[in-house]
């Protein structure tokens, strides 16, 4: 502990040291009352009880004030004047930028100035700043923090959570900008601007807003031409990494386009803090016919304007902000007569309402030709259902319609297939006449077809069976087989259309007509071998002796 204290002797810890260096590094300079109310916002109702406003802030900056004493020791941070109120200005050095980019997570080029000499004129424009950033945050306290405080405290921390939401973190916020028209970032040429502010919270709805603050010190032709270096910077087109040019506002921002399909450029909101000799309700009238070509759309059919090439400009007061905060009815897009939260404000919302009817409108459609598509496909199956059934069969016997599985087997599918025993009856009145045939009578039929006695309708056991073409008897199972051919080669009997009995016939009425019976026929046969040949004697067996 005594090793702590003599590195830290105002007793500050890590946690408020990094409030210190994320506050600072952000907004360049601060009083400890808007690091704590940011980096600490707790503290804030834990000494509400105090006798005075005064020792209230000295109580819950307490803190912050021993961790800025700590890191001016060390040489991070250093006092930079004071306000008009007298609050002391605190920024750090070159050495604490570099800390607090490891804590913003930010490169140390993009870190900024020291802001030293901010304080020498009351600082009243930087204050203005961080006011508006903390309006537009609204940090939420930790209700952790207060789990032992008195429940009076406990309710006014629960009720600073229970209200409307802040846009962003700290980090989401940079500080005085450059916006180059010419030359570089960290080298800005003549003619550019500097941003106030530029707030990066795409997870809030909020990809990239320009914020300018002003006091009500500026006319509103000098703000007309603020603007106007703002559109300058807009069309910029510089080379990317990839060699292809793009704004060079994208080359350090990613904002994809707007919800609506605008392809706008960048919103810059205008925060009014009445401080000055200028009234923000003359300014705004004038401000809007000045920049008029830099913020007007073209309308469309639908009823909404498209604001390709445009920037939305929307102006705000800082009371009504720090009041509502952004997502209070507190803002006023130019060429528009309403207030508006700021999504809206920066929005298209008749835009989005219209591509949502058309949308809608489509979608119906689509399920509209879907459902005539359907009813013609139901219509074309009922159709085809009613013929189906006008030509379903109907039992000869019964007068009963087939059942699809009898229709099915009672008719032939292709060529050779076997057809039914009563195609033209019905499952029960087939049975039924099965019965009534006897089963000897039956086998017999099956057995001994006579081709003759078959008609036109008669059911053949095997359809596949030869009939003798000259007696009309079928072929037993030893003819059949005999005279069956083997593949894509011819029977092997000579006569394949007689049966057994009709060859056997035809054989011998055959050697009969021509007087000559197998029996001789084999014996001339022998006695022709058994004869010898005899030489010849010709000339041509002279010379062969």
């Amino acid at each position: 502990m005594a090793g702590k204290r003599k590195t830290n002797p105002a007793g500050s810890t890590n946690s408020y040291r990094g409030d210190v260096l994320r506050v600072l590094g952000a907004l360049k300079v601060a009083t400890a009352d808007q690091i704590q109310r940011i980096g600490a916002p707790h503290l804030t109702f834990r000494h509400a009880d105090k006798e005075t406003p005064s020792k209230q802030k000295q109580a819950r900056t307490a803190s912050h004030t021993g961790a800025l004493s700590d890191m001016r020791k060390h040489g991070l941070s250093e006092n930079g004047g004071s306000t008009e109120t007298g609050d002391a200005l605190r920024n750090l050095t070159t050495k604490g930028l570099e800390a607090a980019s490891h804590e913003l997570r930010r490169p140390a080029t993009e870190m900024g100035s020291t802001a030293r000499g901010a304080g020498s004129s009351g600082a009243s424009h930087p204050m203005a700043v961080n006011e508006t950033v903390i309006a537009m945050l609204r940090p939420k306290p930790n209700l952790a923090k207060l789990a032992d405080d008195p429940p009076h405290v406990q309710a006014a921390a629960q009720a600073a959570v229970d209200g409307p939401d802040g846009i962003g973190t700290i980090a989401s916020y940079w500080t005085e900008v450059p916006l180059p028209a010419t030359g570089t970032w960290n080298a800005p040429g003549k003619g550019g601007a500097q941003a106030d502010l530029v707030l990066t919270a795409p997870q809030d709805g909020v990809p990239l807003l320009f914020i300018e603050v002003d006091n009500c010190h500026e006319t509103a032709e000098e703000l007309a031409a603020k603007l106007e270096k703002y559109a300058r910077f807009f069309k910029r087109k510089v080379k990317d990494t990839d060699g292809k040019e793009r704004p060079m506002w994208r080359t350090r921002w990613t904002a994809p386009d707007a919800i609506s399909g605008d392809k706008t450029h960048p919103p810059v909101l205008l925060v009014f803090n009445r401080v000055g000799e200028r009234n923000p309700n003359r300014t705004v009238p004038r401000l809007m016919e000045l920049t008029r070509h830099l913020w007007e759309g073209e309308r469309q059919k639908a009823g909404h304007h498209r604001y390709d090439g445009r920037i939305p400009i929307i102006a705000t007061g800082l009371k009504n902000l720090s009041q509502h905060g952004p997502t209070g009815a507190v803002f006023l897009r130019f060429g528009r007569d309403h207030m508006e939260p700021l999504r809206e404000a920066i929005g298209n919302p008749r835009r989005e309402a219209a591509d949502t009817r058309a949308r809608e409108e489509t979608a119906r459609a689509q399920r509209e030709y879907q459902a005539k598509v359907q009813r013609a496909a139901q219509e074309q199956a009922a159709k085809k259902a009613a013929e189906r059934e006008a030509r379903r069969p109907v039992c000869a016997d019964c007068g009963a319609k087939f059942t699809d599985e009898r229709w099915e087997a009672a008719q032939a599918t292709d060529w050779g297939t076997p057809k039914d025993s009563h195609p033209h009856l019905c499952d029960a009145c087939k049975q039924k006449a099965g019965a009534v045939v006897s089963p000897a009578a039956d086998t017999r039929e099956r057995q001994e077809p006579v081709r003759s006695e078959a008609g036109r309708d008669d059911f053949w056991p095997d359809p596949q069976r030869p009939v003798c073409t000259e007696c009309g008897a079928a072929f037993t199972d030893e003819r059949w087989k005999a005279t069956k051919p083997v593949g894509w080669t011819r029977s092997p009997a000579k006569r394949p259309s007689l049966c057994g009995d009709c060859d056997q016939r035809y054989e011998a009425d055959l050697d009969l007509t021509w007087g000559v019976s197998p029996r001789q026929e084999e014996q001339d046969q022998e006695q022709d071998q058994a004869v010898p040949k005899q030489k010849g004697t010709g000339w041509f067996s002279r010379l062969r002796g």
